[in-house]
């Protein structure tokens, strides 16, 4: 039995969405999350470029699983409302493109005099109660709208934002979790973090909307195929999948090269892979393959 919601960030196959699209057929996944499209942000296509784009997708037989929105990647000391106007943007491309969902992220900590906060400091930062408290109001603002849209928000946890640790994801999905404010569990993301993901989940199980497929390992927080590292990746999806989970499970291979992946002995998945993107996101496709195969023959992970 092959899962039918399986989607991916194309663009890390390549730059242009034909080549995106044609190894998407190849491989019979008929999702996708629309992140970069030859080259431009999502958030930055026009009515023309998005048009475009629809037109393809109907052509490819290819549907938008989630819009890939760069929302909430700012500093808190950052201009919110021109942030917003460009959050009502990627909802109207949501619109567009028939995507009931959009992944976005929880903000950045503001700058510290001494040093750049910045993408990817957040972990270490104390988080005061004023800026939780902005952070709330952004995302209540936010979801209000979505709301009138009716579109949903997920919230991704990633390194160096609000939302990076399972405890204050569940925070914000304690304050905000609703029918248009909901989880994206990302199993690598968590690992980076230094969190163990069996624990993270059963903190997070509940909200959980959507999952991106990705896996790490602890030691240096590098990338690896799902199953490859210590997200517990088949122990989550056999968890969800055990519940009557029937979202989507998007591919986010962060790869990188061949020869990167050289000491995960994964020679049989290697095997007569194209180079470059194609190649890695393949890879990501069969290792994903293989857990799915291993939870309906309820193997061993």
């Amino acid at each position: 039995m092959k899962y039918d919601r399986i989607s991916g960030f194309a663009d890390e196959i390549a730059e242009d969405v034909d080549t995106q699209f044609r190894v998407l057929n190849k491989l019979d996944i008929r999702y996708f999350e629309p992140r970069e499209i030859d080259g431009k942000n999502i958030a930055e296509l026009s009515d023309g470029e998005v048009a475009a784009l629809k037109e393809k997708m109907e052509r490819c037989g290819i549907k938008a699983s989630s819009i890939g929105s760069p929302i909430g990647k700012i500093r808190l000391d950052e201009d919110f409302q021109a942030h917003f106007e460009k959050f009502q943007r990627v909802v109207d491309i949501a619109e567009r493109l028939d995507a009931g969902y959009i992944r976005m992220f929880s903000f950045y900590p503001p700058e510290r005099p001494d040093s750049a906060a910045g993408e990817g400091d957040g972990a270490a930062h104390e988080w005061t109660a004023g800026e939780r408290e902005e952070v709330i109001r952004r995302l209540r603002r936010m979801t209000a709208y979505a709301g009138e849209r009716d579109v949903v928000l997920l919230h991704e946890n990633e390194k160096g934002i609000y939302g990076d640790t399972a405890e204050r994801c569940a925070d914000l999905m304690r304050e905000l979790g609703c029918r248009h404010f909901q989880a994206v569990f990302d199993p690598a993301n968590f690992v980076q973090c230094g969190q163990d993901t069996k624990e993270a989940y059963e903190a997070l199980r509940s909200f959980i909307a959507y999952v991106h497929v990705k896996d790490a390992r602890a030691e240096d927080g590098s990338v690896v195929p799902a199953g490859a590292g210590d997200g517990n990746v088949g122990h989550i999806l056999k968890g969800l999948l055990d519940s009557g989970y029937e979202g989507y499970l998007s591919l986010e291979p962060h790869l990188g090269s061949f020869s990167g992946l050289a000491d995960l002995e994964l020679d049989d998945k290697m095997q007569n892979l194209p180079q470059g993107g194609e190649g890695t996101f393949t890879l990501a496709y069969r290792a994903l393959e293989a857990i799915l195969d291993k939870i309906i023959r309820q193997e061993e992970l």
